[in-house]
């Protein structure tokens, strides 16, 4: 009983510190990017995340007139 309550208790531990990390991420995450829409900037996720996501050969930074 000792010993399964104690592996309970580690799992349930490590659960909530799960949905800690994950709800601080997604906060910073949020924060971030309304701070990049406040100041005018392009919310592009390859423009934000470039080390998620390759580049391709037309990727422009500002704003792009149609032609």
């Amino acid at each position: 009983m000792k010993k399964t309550f104690t592996i309970f208790l580690g799992v349930t531990a490590v659960a909530v510190a799960a949905i800690i990390i994950y709800r601080k991420r997604s906060r910073n995450t949020g924060h971030m990017l309304s701070k990049v829409s406040d100041e005018g900037y392009e919310t592009a996720h390859d423009v934000l995340f470039p080390r998620k996501a390759k580049r391709g050969k037309n990727l422009r930074y500002g704003p792009v007139l149609p032609e």
